[in-house]
């Protein structure tokens, strides 16, 4: 998926929602932990009830592997059902890999041949080697950390280099943009850094960005919006816990449905007032 077929999904979605499955087995409603898969069982039927709303699924990884064997196939199935269920949907593999030469050629192999995905999050420290194997699949997005919202990202994000003027994240940012073009790389920015966009987009004024952070870390879509939204949209903006936990009962996955249809209703209005309907 280019990003002009992206872009033709969020207008006919009316939405620009990223739904996360940050899957726990300790959150997840008790009446499906005697299943034989619970895990997969949740997702689908957050899948069923959301995939009209959502224009990407991002399954965290961490969830998975955490669960040996059982948890990689829960992941499968997942992904294999997102395709069986639309062909609409971007779906990204939330791992935030980071290593080199082979290493990095069988993550990018394990995420786009293996299970299929569209993207992957990169961790960018050790520089184009880390993304240059993700870069050789056709028709796929790497998705590059730039500026996320946990407190410690002052440790290394904002350290400023003093000849060029310029922080590490927005290092990152036009070094990033050198490795691919805006069909293959997008970047991670977190939302409760919402006015830090402004700027953002002045240094990768096309490129996609994934925008977690919205709902239970306390991220304002509104401003999200306002300053990172560009003449293609250019968002995807995350939802996990406030979307696939709105609910612990036997209800959730309509209370899934409720809360996306929310977020979806507030997005058309940005995506109108922004003149892209």
């Amino acid at each position: 998926m280019n990003r002009e077929e992206l872009f033709k999904i969020i207008k006919k979605k009316k939405s620009f929602l990223c739904i996360g499955l940050d899957t726990d087995i300790n959150k997840i409603p008790q009446h499906l932990l005697n299943l034989d898969d619970p895990i997969f069982e949740f997702n689908k039927q957050i899948i069923d009830a959301t995939h009209h709303l959502a224009i990407a699924y991002k399954p965290n990884i961490a969830f998975y592997e955490v669960m040996g064997a059982k948890g990689w196939e829960s992941l499968q199935k997942t992904v294999d059902h997102i395709r069986k269920t639309t062909n609409e949907v971007l779906i990204i593999a939330d791992a935030k890999r980071g290593d080199i030469g082979n290493t990095s050629a069988m993550y990018a192999k394990t995420f786009f041949e293996t299970f299929d995905f569209d993207a992957v999050t990169l961790a960018p420290y050790m520089g184009l080697d880390t993304v240059s194997p993700f870069l050789e699949y056709e028709g796929k997005w790497s998705i590059v950390l730039a500026l996320t919202s946990n407190k410690s990202a002052a440790d290394f994000q904002y350290l400023t280099d003093k000849v060029k003027n310029e922080s590490l994240y927005e290092t990152v940012l036009k070094t990033g943009q050198s490795w691919g073009n805006t069909n293959q790389i997008m970047f991670v920015v977190g939302a409760t850094k919402a006015e830090s966009l402004l700027a953002i987009r002045k240094l990768a004024p096309d490129n996609f960005l994934l925008v977690p952070g919205v709902g239970a870390q306390g991220g304002s879509l509104k401003e999200v919006a306002k300053y990172g939204m560009n003449d293609t949209c250019g968002l995807l903006v995350n939802s996990s816990r406030g979307i696939i936990y709105a609910s612990n009962d036997k209800d959730f996955a309509e209370a899934a449905r409720k809360a996306s249809s929310d977020l979806q209703k507030e997005m058309r209005i940005h995506l109108e007032n922004a003149g892209l309907l």
